[in-house]
Formats: C-alpha cells, sequence, structure tokens
C-alpha cells in the first residue's frame, strides 16, 4: 500500500507543436469570412502580422494547393441584380443620390478585399510567385479593407446602411473568369477595372462635392484615389513580371521578342537575370525586372516593350468583354506605370472578318 502510494503519475505526453500559420491559410480565414466588417477587420490583422513578420511563411512548399472557394462567403443581405438592371446613381444632387453613390462604392471595396486575399491564396502557390508579390497584395488588403471601413462609416453618417441599395458582382464574375490564369487576372481585375475607376473617381468627386459632401469628397480625393493608383501600379508590374518570367524560361514561345536581339551582351545579361529563381525571398530579381520595365520609353535595348503590351492587349481582349471606355484618366494611369499604348487600342471594338 505504502508503495502504490510513492509511485509517480508519469507526465502526459506535451501536444505536438502547431505548424506556423501561413499566409495563403490566413489568406482562406478571409475568403470564407462572411460579414463584410469582420472580414475587413480580420484582413487588417493579418495583414499586420505579416508586414510586422508574425506570419513569415507565404506557404509551406510541400503544402498540397489550397482549396480557394469559388465564391467567398458574403452575408446576404445584399440584393444583388444583373449590372444592366442596376439603377442610375444620380448625380449627388440629392440625400438619395449621394448614398447610393457612396453604397455603390462600399460594394466595390467589400469585393477588393476579398480578390486580394484571392489573388494571394490562389495564385501564390500555383505560380511560385517571390516573396515581393505577397507583400505588394498583403498591402493592396490592407488598403482596400480600410477603404471599405472608412467609406461604410461615411455611409451610416448619410443616414444609410450596407445593403440598403442594390449592387452588381461584375468584379467577381471576372475573377470566376479569370481563376485559373493569373496574367488574366492582373489584366482584368487591376490594370482594366480598376483602372476604370481611376478615371471615374475624378467626376465622382466632383459631383459630392457640388452636392454639398465635403466630407466624402475629401476623403475620395485625399485617401482613396491616390491608393487605387498603387494598386493599378501592382497589377502593371506583375503583369511584366510574368510576361518576362515566360521569356526568360520558354524563349521560344509567343513572348520570345521580349529578349532583345538588338545588343548580344545585353541580352545574355538579361536571361541570367531573368534566370534566376523566383523562389520566396528573391526579391533582387522582381526589382531588376521593374528597373527594365521603367526604361524601356528611354532605352529599347533590352526588352521589347511592345511585345509585353500586345501580350495585355491579347488577354484583355480574350477576358474581358468589349472595348474599353473612354475618357481615360491619362495622368492618373501614367501614375500607375501604363501610357496610352496600353489601353487605347482596346477603346476600339474589333472588326469581325467573314468568310
Amino acid at each position: 500500500m505504502e508503495k502504490e502510494k510513492n509511485m509517480t503519475t508519469p507526465a502526459a505526453p506535451s501536444p505536438a507543436p502547431q505548424p506556423e500559420l501561413t499566409l495563403v491559410e490566413a489568406s482562406l480565414r478571409v475568403l470564407n469570412t462572411a460579414d463584410p466588417v469582420e472580414k475587413a477587420r480580420l484582413g487588417e490583422s493579418i495583414a499586420r502580422k505579416w508586414l510586422q513578420g508574425s506570419i513569415s511563411l507565404p506557404f509551406r512548399p510541400h503544402d498540397p494547393p489550397p482549396l480557394v472557394p469559388d465564391r467567398p462567403s458574403r452575408l446576404p443581405n445584399v440584393k444583388l441584380v444583373p449590372s444592366r438592371l442596376m439603377p442610375k446613381l444620380g448625380k449627388g444632387g440629392s440625400l438619395q443620390s449621394r448614398q447610393a453613390i457612396v453604397h455603390s462604392l462600399v460594394h466595390t471595396e467589400s469585393w477588393a478585399i476579398d480578390l486580394s486575399w484571392d489573388i494571394i491564396a490562389r495564385f501564390g502557390i500555383q505560380e511560385s510567385m517571390p516573396m515581393e508579390f505577397f507583400t505588394d497584395f498583403v498591402k493592396v488588403a490592407q488598403d482596400e479593407g480600410r477603404h471599405f471601413s472608412l467609406l461604410l462609416a461615411r455611409l451610416e453618417e448619410l443616414g444609410s446602411y450596407y445593403g440598403a441599395f442594390p449592387a452588381h458582382d461584375g468584379l467577381w464574375d471576372s475573377a470566376i473568369q479569370t481563376s485559373h490564369d493569373l496574367l488574366a487576372r492582373l489584366a482584368v481585375e487591376h490594370c482594366v477595372h480598376e483602372a476604370r475607376g481611376l478615371d471615374v473617381l475624378p467626376t465622382t468627386i466632383s459631383r459630392l462635392r457640388n452636392g454639398g459632401d465635403e466630407c466624402t469628397a475629401k476623403l475620395l480625393e485625399t485617401v482613396i484615389y491616390p491608393e487605387e493608383i498603387t494598386h493599378c501600379a501592382a497589377g502593371v508590374k506583375w503583369f511584366r513580371y510574368l510576361c518576362l518570367r515566360s521569356a526568360a524560361s520558354c524563349p521560344n514561345n509567343a513572348l520570345a521578342p521580349l529578349v532583345s536581339s538588338e545588343s548580344p551582351k545585353a541580352e545574355e545579361d538579361t536571361v541570367k537575370q531573368l534566370q534566376i529563381s523566383s523562389s520566396i525571398g528573391d526579391s533582387e530579381l522582381v526589382e531588376n525586372l521593374q528597373e527594365n520595365s521603367e526604361s524601356l520609353n528611354s532605352e529599347d535595348t533590352v526588352v521589347h516593350h511592345d511585345a509585353v503590351i500586345q501580350t495585355f492587349h491579347a488577354t484583355v481582349r480574350k477576358y474581358f468583354r468589349g472595348p474599353l471606355k473612354p475618357p481615360f484618366n491619362v495622368q492618373a494611369r501614367k501614375a500607375a506605370g501604363f501610357g496610352p499604348d496600353w489601353y487605347e487600342p482596346l477603346a476600339v471594338k474589333q472588326a469581325v472578318n467573314v468568310t
């Protein structure tokens, strides 16, 4: 009996340590969160952790492809209608018109949150993108969440709420159409849809200001408008990156003209540079690619600028229905990194050859 009393119970085994949460896993949490306010809050928390280093892995190299939802979780409180049936927003002259305009912006930003986390979760592993890709789109996602929260607060100050007006899901329709192709996603969502936002925002700001809503006008003018330019710039930057990487890895494909034959030494150096592994942490490759892209207009010696643009035109024509709508905000688009040769040819409807 005494012996039994002196016996010690063996300690329970320590639980196995949980693997570190990756950015892709965290992105899926945002996409699977239905409440838009909570979605924005969670996205902000994840963005801070990534930028501060608390989340350090974009993904684990040997993990299977993530199960990204075809459609993110959403609450059913917003009535959705086809874009062609959307009522006119008005010109901001009445309170109801100003509410409708801000409501439309809130809805757009709610989808922009999902689009930003989706591009990380859907394409980061699949395309073996470098670390800087993840950081760029985390920053975009963080901006979009802040825009949503600021505009939602402003909508409520105007006496309305998210769900008070109908909305359409054209942005996510395009996301579905480009869900298998990162090049197409960047072209359509960031260089078409977001660029269109740059075209119309100055008019929206003017209408709100003329209608007496200086508070919303200033919010759009000083916070949202300049940050949206950087979002378009991210699309242009990574579209170019993919084109150049494709040209380096397969010189005989349709993108081969991207590597110039006019300067053999420069070509040799650039191909070596492009063939550096684009694995996680290889930001030098991205920086070099960006420097090459930015010098194209003045030094057409290494990369044929026209080939990237032709790829952009072909991609947009394949995945975006109809011509682009002018007038274009040339100044804002230039600040985002692409000039009229990118988009003006797409404003003309292509003739169909009947044989």
